[in-house]
């Protein structure tokens, strides 16, 4: 059994990939296994919150693991065979476990220094369709990125910044490419995987089932074939003075030369939110939306987390702190 990771943001398309090379024989697949994240924050102090005490338990534990033969390495290497057998129990009789997660930006360098025969996809999208996706998807229209803000923020720049450190062992590939060039794109893939590319696998994907709580359940409702509709459907969702400026201080932030690794072109991106016509009755409640985003994100710890819907304001009770706020 050989690993394959799928990684990227949220919202950049990883479950129709998922599934079009679940639709092949030699893959198997479970919606989104998060596996290696607590097996490798284990031994990290920051990071993870739990209620034994993580930061006492990540010192103690390479406390153990230095009285190892071969140091925290012997103990890193265990953890890697135990989620090898995780796998292949999950994979069967198929050569290949495809593990999309899309957090595993936190872990990159060490999946390629524990898995070194892992086969690892870096799937783009258009950074500005990934918002507008995460809005329409799960925040009911309204403006409102805090919870996904370290995704967008420091997610896209750590994948882009992994890639050119292992381009060797790795494959990339834009989301809208696999749309609008199906046969040659998905072909190459498949050739990067040492697989044969049968074009049925294309339609084939939408009888797919991968079932469980994780993943993406929008897209499998919406389409059953390639479409290029969130190719432009993410300019509709951006068409507010808010969200325009938003959106290019956002494209600043990533920065000209992570785009261009991503394989976008940042004035062309800046263009196209120039042209989209504004609409300016959504300014006042996407102003209000976006004070509340930025209470949020400071007040997470805290456990206080207010939401705005257009309606008025409301006040949904407090989070417990080191509650995950992953969708």
């Amino acid at each position: 059994m050989r690993p394959l990771f799928l990684l990227s943001p949220p919202r950049s398309g990883s479950t129709l990939v998922q599934r079009v090379l679940a639709a092949h024989a030699e893959i198997s697949t479970t919606p989104e296994p998060w596996i290696l994240l607590p097996h490798l924050y284990a031994a990290r102090e920051r990071g993870a919150f739990a209620e034994y005490g993580h930061g006492t338990a990540a010192r103690a534990i390479k406390d153990f693991a230095a009285s190892l033969p071969d140091g925290e390495h012997g103990y890193r290497r265990a953890v890697a065979a135990f989620v090898r057998s995780l796998y292949e129990q999950a994979a069967g009789a198929r050569p290949y476990f495809l593990d999309k997660t899309p957090r595993y930006y936190f872990i990159v360098d060490e999946l390629f220094e524990l898995f070194p025969d892992a086969k690892v996809v870096f799937l783009w999208r258009n950074p500005l369709a990934v918002v507008a996706s995460i809005v329409d998807t799960w925040t009911g229209g309204t403006w409102r990125l805090d919870r996904w803000h370290r995704d967008l923020f420091d997610g896209v720049p750590a994948l882009a910044a992994a890639f050119e450190r292992h381009a060797d062992r790795s494959y990339a590939v834009r989301f809208e490419d696999l749309i609008q060039q199906p046969e040659r794109t998905w072909a190459d893939l498949h050739a990067y995987l040492g697989l044969s590319f049968d074009p049925g696998v294309l339609t084939r994907f939408a009888s797919v089932s991968i079932g469980g709580r994780m993943g993406d359940p929008t897209g499998r409702l919406m389409y059953s074939s390639l479409s290029t509709e969130p190719l432009v459907k993410w300019k509709s969702t951006l068409a507010s003075p808010v969200r325009k400026r938003w959106a290019h201080r956002y494209l600043r932030h990533l920065g000209e030369h992570c785009l261009r690794v991503m394989g976008y072109d940042i004035r062309d991106l800046e263009n196209e939110i120039d042209a989209i016509r504004t609409r300016p009755t959504r300014m006042l409640s996407d102003q209000v939306s976006s004070w509340l985003s930025k209470l949020n994100r400071l007040r997470r710890e805290t456990g206080v987390v207010l939401t705005y819907r257009p309606g008025g304001p409301r006040y949904p009770g407090a989070q417990s702190k080191g509650q995950s706020s992953s969708p």
